[in-house]
């Protein structure tokens, strides 16, 4: 095993005071104490080695930890370095086995215990470097939100955004240098004016529904008027068939080709946090849509990739799951969708024309899987009567790809 050259000590408000004797110990022998302005400042009365802040853009301060590989380097962190910290990402570029963590207590622990909170209950988004938008999945009625603050402003962005989408009687406590000296707490009601606050601040929030307020469901097929679209949407019924045919997994890739309004790839994102997509659409107007659909329904992450399949496929990151929408009739597509998609992988495809029917047939004949036929019926007026209307059947090919995919 590999003796870590590399030490991250996480400090809170309270300083040197609150760090253990190994965490103090660390400092103190460190040749290199890399951190933030803050933080070095915090620890200023332990450093001997050779203290250098971590600089901008945030990636500069990884280049200098890793340009020193080898050497006794101590990054100073807040809190705890893996909950929301620089851990996780000099995890990504260092071996566990080359790296030591001695974390302290995060600002979320802080928080919750200040509010007697149960952390394990509470869900906790980070608004640093983050559309405010990201907030959307988590609106729900009693739902107990911990939200890490960008700056000063962001409490009251964070008001008045809640207040626009119904949620003015939410309460919000505002923690600001939460565990120090200098900590001061406050709770407001979303709809109430106030001012900025010191910018290393969180929030806990308690949220409370008003009148006609739009929460976002955690079902399958979402109503078609959330998105933004020119009628080209796969439509809700069909969408939560779609999706349940998909059968997302956390951390899972979709590409959607052919994205319409992005509706199958949105809702693909807010099944978990951690699944990822990319939508692939021609149209500009309508890549565009999407993006706006995605940033208005919370998930600002969205890969939207303007261009024709499949001459765009090639470029893209592989994906777990393919879906191909109603449009879409070219064998040449499911080939390169099936070169992409690992052994295991799933492709879902929709048709409602002739065409697409054909070449959806031919790949069952030659590959196996399932072909479905879905109707829906929509209640219509007929003159001063009524009747229920049939939409365009969809005819869904769904497959798992097998080593001999080919």
């Amino acid at each position: 095993m590999k003796t870590p050259w590399l030490s991250v000590i996480g400090i809170g408000e309270d300083g040197v005071e609150g760090l253990s004797s190994l965490a103090r110990q660390i400092v103190r022998q460190a040749e290199f104490v890399i951190g933030g302005e803050r933080h070095l400042g915090l620890a200023a009365s332990l450093i001997s080695g050779q203290a250098e802040p971590w600089g901008s853009p945030f990636s500069s301060g990884v280049r200098r930890v890793l340009k020193r590989r080898g050497r006794s380097v101590t990054v100073l962190a807040s809190g705890d370095p893996f909950c929301f910290g620089v851990g996780s990402t000099l995890a990504r570029h260092i071996p566990p086995e080359e790296m030591l963590c001695v974390p302290a207590p995060s600002s979320i622990s802080w928080a919750c215990g200040r509010l007697g909170w149960a952390e394990q209950d509470v869900r906790v988004v980070s608004l640093c470097g983050c559309p405010i938008e990201t907030l959307v999945p988590h609106l729900h009625r009693t739902m107990r939100l911990i939200v890490l603050s960008e700056d000063g402003s962001t409490p009251r962005k964070v008001s008045q955004f809640l207040t626009g989408r119904g949620f003015g009687p939410s309460r919000i406590h505002v923690m600001e240098r939460v565990g120090g000296l200098n900590e001061r707490s406050r709770v407001i009601v979303a709809s109430d004016e106030f001012e900025d606050v010191d910018p290393l601040n969180l929030m806990g929030i308690e949220i409370e529904v008003a009148p006609g307020a739009r929460m976002i469901p955690l079902s399958g097929g979402l109503e078609d008027d959330l998105f933004e679209h020119d009628g080209q949407i796969t439509k809700r019924e069909i969408r939560a068939v779609t999706l349940s045919t998909l059968a997302p997994h956390p951390g899972e890739l979709l590409w959607d080709i052919g994205g319409g309004a992005g509706s199958i790839a949105i809702e693909w994102m807010l099944h978990h946090p951690a699944n990822r997509a990319i939508v692939i659409e021609k149209n500009p107007l309508r890549a565009a849509r999407i993006a706006r659909n995605a940033l208005k329904l919370g998930v600002p992450g969205l890969k939207v990739v303007e261009g024709t399949a499949p001459d765009v496929l090639s470029g893209l990151e592989r994906p777990d799951v393919v879906f191909i929408g109603g449009g879409l009739a070219q064998v040449d597509i499911f080939t390169q969708a099936r070169a992409a998609l690992p052994v295991g992988g799933r492709l879902v495809a929709n048709a409602v024309t002739l065409e697409g029917e054909a070449v959806l047939s031919a790949q069952y004949t030659r590959y196996g899987g399932t072909l479905t036929r879905i109707g829906v019926e929509r209640l219509d007026a007929v003159g001063g009567l009524h009747a229920f209307r049939p939409a365009m059947r969809v005819t869904q090919y769904a497959t798992v790809i097998s080593e001999d995919r080919l």
